[in-house]
């Protein structure tokens, strides 16, 4: 194979890879600002466990009503759509790093922050960070 028919032949597969790379750069934010310490809060707190699995759920429903797939662009779309409804009322997604530590703390959480470590839970599952 010729280098022109080669660099043909990896194009489709370079051009996948470059669309999905944001989607999942997004997700690992979404990971450092909230998941993290959300997951490792529902790993010790059965309570909060089965709240992010509602959520988890919720976003599952909410992705097969509008045609998506629980893939890195579906997950990240939501997550993006999340983040700015958190915006838009006052309370910003927190920084890496400032994310409450306690399953208290995430358990007396607003939607938006639940929201997105599901999201971040699925993103886990699937093997999409």
């Amino acid at each position: 194979m010729t280098n022109e028919n080669l660099a043909f032949a990896a194009a489709p597969i370079a051009a996948a890879v470059a669309a999905d790379l944001p989607a999942r750069v997004y997700l690992d934010e979404m990971m450092a600002r909230a998941g993290v310490d959300g997951l490792a809060a529902a790993f010790a707190e059965p309570a909060l466990l089965a709240r992010l699995d509602q959520h988890a759920a919720a976003v599952r429903d909410a992705l097969r009503a509008a045609g998506r797939a629980t893939d890195a662009a579906g997950l990240a779309a939501y997550a993006r759509s999340i983040a700015a409804g958190a915006v838009r009322m006052g309370r910003p997604l927190p920084e890496p790093g400032f994310a409450p530590l306690t399953a208290a703390e995430w358990l007396a959480t607003g939607f938006p922050l639940l929201r997105v470590v599901a999201i971040c839970m699925i993103a886990e599952a699937e093997g999409l960070l």
